[in-house]
């Protein structure tokens, strides 16, 4: 598969080589692509060229043109990028796995200010709307210099839009599609005094989803005050609120199996494992930026923001008596935090951070349990609160030696309440051996300290936390080179990568049968990206990339589970330290797509993803004398083709269809257990990935 997409990769660029070389320049006066400004990779305005890093730029006409509905999928085969949602229904949590490592490695921020769980470590970007987003900055490799815990594969920044001076921007539009899917939506934005500007967003989104109780019922607004005065002082207020109600369908029951019912309640079908289990989850965030330059070789930066988040599981199941007994959950997360940052430039070529960050996080787990008519059962209620804080103090230094070479190098302090301190330097260097090209080399140390729910999960027959739980660590370094043909009329980057985490977390059963965290030994990935982006005409545009990852893990292999006599001594489980391929981490990806602008105003854009097959590993009992051992699974690779097709109408109005998985290909996400009520036999069954769909929009444009 990988010589398959180099081979034909590489042909295709001789077949566009005498359009790119034969056409004519381009007039338009956008800044040449190494050029561009990244501000995630150092937290100061910085040229791609001048980081170390591997990194992925998107702006909004990108996201225009894109038939994706959420950032998961906008983002997803990007090089290095694998994205996964568990269905995606409409309430499936979409999470970025960047370069084979957890979702948690991962770091979302919007503006600078995280979007990643405190509970689970996970940044859930389908929370994200797509009508606030201006940009989209992706650094790859390690960030736990800049961001501490959790930066361990990257970091994904979206910075959201700001009003624009002596411009009014307004839009609103409606949409109705497939599944009962309908959205409403609505952006404005000015500078109504002087140097005072806002811009607010807003949006409802609606679906029945693709198979029974895989509904979503989503409200958002955001709101983004901005005051410029100069170099002198620069100030933003951003703030948004996200409220979504959402069923849990679980996996897809084998085909034929009856629809059950418990008590005159449907149970499940052969859509959903679950018609009952429920979710719903309420966000709110504020953040405060302050900017300033006082002087040429002095840049000063303050920032403080809030979190607030709170998810809601109601969860229903079948017990032996047919009663529906079941649990209603909160877990609520306050973050607050401020940093500060200096950036001081004492002569040409070379620049000083230094900065400060406080982090406090307050966690709270509420449960109680419902009896076999659902309702709560007194003296059932139990929870745990805990509240942990880090501090993190970091330098690093750039310099410039000549247009030719550039170094960098930093380190950053972590002081964590649970775990002690944890430093974590990082080392980058840049050769520009041309005008049009970046030898980039970047080598650090990432950490990432285990969650709230990993440590404090109140214990129940089934699960519980583990408080002895070491911190992830280990090392990230990638080398890369990116270089600019034919005036950027073509872009080419290839990347290659490797990793190692030392004490990955997971969690499991216990030699208890009880689900906990603990400590693996060790988890390592090396691979490829390869990324091009063509543009023989100035309204056309071709995007090629490809991944290869190579990611391992060592886990235990259950071989053995003996039962002593009398049977009420506690059970022996036999297993070894094994290496094995990854669990669910594809080892090729493949991205194409097309974008054409037509002279009357039609702009249609086509998407096809290729994802290779996929391991999932289960501990299972079976036999008359029951023998516990490791199984593999299987997920098979797949296909998927997206189309756009947007008309402009008398300069305002816009039209769009866009259609998903056009080829209505079936495939899976994830594997889960589903265990029949009537034959009592549990079944290894999909996550299903949804069909086709079908969206058409309206939006007028002021």
């Amino acid at each position: 598969m990988k010589k398959f997409i180099i081979l034909n990769t590489m042909s295709l660029f001789m077949i566009l080589w005498p359009l790119i070389s034969s056409s004519q320049p381009d007039k338009s006066t956008s800044e040449p692509i190494l050029d561009e400004v990244v501000v995630t990779a150092t937290k100061t305005e910085k040229k791609r060229k001048d980081i170390p890093n591997a990194v992925i730029i998107m702006d909004k006409y990108d996201l225009q043109d894109s038939p994706a509905k959420t950032v998961g999928e906008f983002l997803a085969n990007e090089p290095g990028i694998d994205w996964r949602t568990q269905g995606n229904f409409g309430g499936a949590v979409q999470v970025l796995h960047i370069r084979g490592m957890s979702g948690n490695s991962t770091q979302v921020l919007v503006n600078g200010v995280s979007y990643n769980s405190p509970s689970n470590g996970i940044g859930d970007v389908s929370r994200i709307p797509l009508n606030m987003i201006e940009r989209i900055e992706v650094v790859k490799g390690s960030g736990s210099l800049l961001y501490g815990s959790g930066a361990m594969a990257g970091t994904v920044n979206i910075i959201t839009k700001n009003p624009e001076r002596d411009y009014v921007s307004a839009r609103a539009g409606a949409g109705y599609g497939s599944q009962g899917t309908s959205h409403l939506s609505m952006e404005h934005g000015m500078f109504t005094v002087g140097d005072l500007g806002y811009y607010i967003t807003a949006n409802r989104l609606d679906t029945d989803g693709f198979r029974a109780n895989a509904d979503l019922t989503q409200y958002d607004a955001s709101l983004k005050i901005v005051l410029h005065k100069g170099y002198w002082l620069n100030m933003s207020l951003f703030g948004d609120i996200v409220d979504r109600d959402y069923g849990s369908p679980g996996v897809k029951p084998p085909d034929g199996t009856p629809a059950f019912h418990a008590g005159g309640i449907d149970v499940y079908n052969q859509e959903s494992q679950s018609l009952l289990d429920r979710g719903r989850d309420k966000d709110a965030h504020l953040g405060a930026e302050l900017k300033s330059r006082p002087a040429d070789w002095l840049n000063l930066r303050i920032q403080g923001d809030y979190t607030y988040m709170d998810n809601y599981v109601y969860t229903r199941y079948v017990d032996f008596l047919g009663g529906l007994p079941g649990s209603r959950s909160w877990v609520t997360n306050r973050v607050s935090r401020g940093e500060g940052n200096v950036n001081i430039t004492p002569f040409n070529g070379a620049d000083i951070l230094i900065g400060l960050e406080h982090k406090n996080i307050a966690w709270e787990n509420e449960s109680v349990s419902l009896d076999s008519q659902g309702a709560d059962t007194a003296g059932t209620r139990s929870g745990a609160r805990a509240s942990v804080h880090t501090t993190g103090t970091f330098l690093e230094a750039h310099y410039r030696l000549s247009e030719l070479i550039k170094f960098q190098a930093g380190i950053r302090h972590e002081h964590h309440s649970e775990f002690g301190s944890e430093d974590l330097p990082l080392y980058g260097l840049i050769i520009n051996p041309f005008e049009n090209t970046a030898l980039k080399f970047s080598h650090g140390k990432h950490f990432l300290a285990p969650t709230p729910n990993d440590l404090y999960w109140p214990e129940d027959p089934y699960t519980r936390g583990n408080p002895g739980l070491l911190p992830e660590a280990g090392w990230h370094s990638d080398a890369t080179v990116e270089h600019a043909f034919f005036k950027d009329r073509m872009f080419l980057i290839l990347s290659y990568f490797k990793w190692d985490i030392d004490n990955k977390i997971q969690w499991g059963p216990n030699s208890e049968g009880v689900w906990e965290p603990e400590n693996l030994r060790k988890y390592k990935a090396d691979g490829l990206e390869i990324g091009t982006k063509i543009n023989p005409w100035k309204n056309l545009g071709f995007g090629f990339y490809y991944t290869h990852t190579d990611a391992k893990e060592q886990n235990k292999a259950y071989t053995k589970q003996d039962y002593g006599w009398p049977p009420y001594l506690p059970a022996d489980f036999e297993y070894t330290w094994v290496t094995r391929r990854a669990a669910y981490t594809p080892r090729h990806q493949f991205k194409a797509n097309i974008t054409y602008l037509s002279d009357f105003g039609l702009n249609a854009t086509a998407t096809i993803r290729y994802t290779g097959d996929r391991i999932w590993y289960r501990t299972e009992t079976d036999g008359m004398y029951p023998a516990t051992r490791t199984v593999e699974y299987n997920l098979d690779s797949y296909w998927t083709v997206d189309v756009k097709l947007e008309q402009r109408l008398y300069d305002r109005w816009l039209i769009s269809l866009e259609a998903n998985n056009l080829f209505d290909e079936e495939y899976d996400t994830y594997l889960g257990v589903f265990t029949d009520q009537t034959t009592f036999q549990s079944h290894v069954c999909p996550y299903p990935g949804s069909g086709r769909s079908v969206f058409l929009k309206l939006a007028y444009e002021y």
